[in-house]
């Protein structure tokens, strides 16, 4: 097993001054300082049509499938459009499925320009779960953004330090085998068929 972890980020924002990527940019550097091999998804670099299952699925995602594949784990990250993600990170997430994800650390990362991105959040933790992929618990939601990114970088030192912190557990977990089991189980099991 390769010992040094990759990590990649996937910026679902179109937008040039996005502070979607500002703030993965900085997870990549947390997890670049951890020994990872790191690199940004950036939705802007792939033409990806529309997804159709029904046509022939287009050389950029193929390239971008192959690079979530071969991470060990991926971050997304995404704007808040109404209450939810983009439609551009929606639009990457339908071309993937479990091959991609499957027992696949995922962090999640949103960036509101009001003040709410719990419910994005929520969603982007459903669909991963739905891809089975697992799902690190701590996540980070940045409130206001304009106000607290400036120039690519963070204007208060807590708000990075959380932005870090998922970069951080993106390389501590990358090798992580989930196992639903617990020691007590066969003994649960064994007691339940005793009761019936």
């Amino acid at each position: 097993m390769n010992t040094t972890p990759k990590v990649v980020a996937l910026s679902g924002s179109m937008r040039d001054g996005s502070y979607t990527r500002a703030a993965l940019k900085h997870v990549l550097d947390a997890a670049e300082e951890k020994g990872a091999e790191t690199k940004l998804l950036d939705v802007r670099e792939y033409d990806l049509p529309i997804f159709d299952p029904d046509e022939n699925e287009p050389e950029a995602a193929t390239e971008l499938k192959r690079e979530i594949r071969e991470a060990d784990s991926v971050i997304w990250g995404s704007p808040v459009y109404h209450g939810s993600y983009s439609s551009a990170f929606r639009n990457v997430h339908d071309y993937c499925g479990f091959d991609e994800y499957e027992d696949t650390t995922v962090g999640l990362l949103t960036v509101a320009g009001g003040g709410s991105f719990a419910s994005t959040l929520d969603h982007m933790r459903v669909t991963a779960r739905g891809v089975h992929a697992w799902v690190l618990p701590h996540q980070v939601g940045i409130r206001n953004a304009r106000n607290r990114i400036e120039d690519g970088e963070f204007l208060e030192e807590d708000l990075e330090e959380r932005v870090r912190k998922l970069g951080e557990q993106a390389v501590e977990y990358a090798f992580i085998t989930p196992d639903v089991t617990t020691e007590n189980t066969e003994a649960d099991s064994a007691e339940s068929a005793a009761d019936d």
